[in-house]
């Protein structure tokens, strides 16, 4: 009776064995997406908090006697750029991270040049509400770094997993996300050269 009925006992047991992979694999899935999502949001968090010192600083800065107009221009405007680039964490592309990463890039440009510029201004190198800003500053590009770190090891946790076989099988919306990549030339030393001749507020 029992050897009668133990194929279809055997394909049952397979079924379900198959029904139980497919649930883990999918429920894996989840797990690793929402860490991206998580480790992106942490990201974001990182830079807002630098646009919003920087706009603190400005403000600052600009109560300093005849400070350069155009230093601070560029970073207004950098700054503005920067917060006006958006990505969608569900579809994370490399168009989108290196559109991200030259904002982003071009606000560290123009924040490096204001803190060397503040150097001309005694006065401003001793505010006290300046040195403040800027030690939180430094703070912030060192929560920057390891917020990006952290999202570069969760994506690659999750390519990892939604890429390999058999997995990728049942997977397939799911999509390889990108990395978070040095900008070009970030390698190389930054010459940075100022006109201390500009036009003044």
């Amino acid at each position: 009776m029992i050897k009668k009925f133990l194929p279809y006992m055997i394909g049952g047991g397979l079924l379900l064995i198959l029904v139980f992979w497919y649930i883990s694999v999918k429920n894996g899935a989840v797990t690793v997406d929402q860490a991206v999502k998580k480790e992106w949001g942490n990201v974001e968090t990182s830079y807002q908090r630098r646009n919003d010192l920087i706009g603190n600083l400005v403000k600052t800065v600009k109560g300093a006697a005849d400070f350069e107009k155009t230093t601070l221009e560029a970073v207004i405007s950098a700054r503005s750029k920067a917060t006006s680039v958006n990505i969608d964490p569900t579809n994370i592309t490399p168009e989108q991270f290196e559109q991200f990463n030259q904002a982003q890039s071009g606000v560290s440009s123009a924040l490096s040049r204001l803190l060397v510029t503040v150097e001309k201004y005694p006065e401003l190198r001793a505010n006290e509400n300046f040195r403040m800003l800027q030690n939180e500053l430094t703070s912030t590009e060192n929560q920057i770094l390891t917020a990006r770190t952290r999202f570069n090891e969760a994506v690659e946790k999750y390519n990892n997993y939604v890429l390999k076989m058999p997995r990728s099988f049942i997977l397939s919306d799911y999509k390889e996300k990108a990395l978070f990549k040095s900008v070009a030339g970030a390698e190389k030393p930054v010459d940075v050269e100022f006109d201390f001749n500009n036009e003044k507020k």
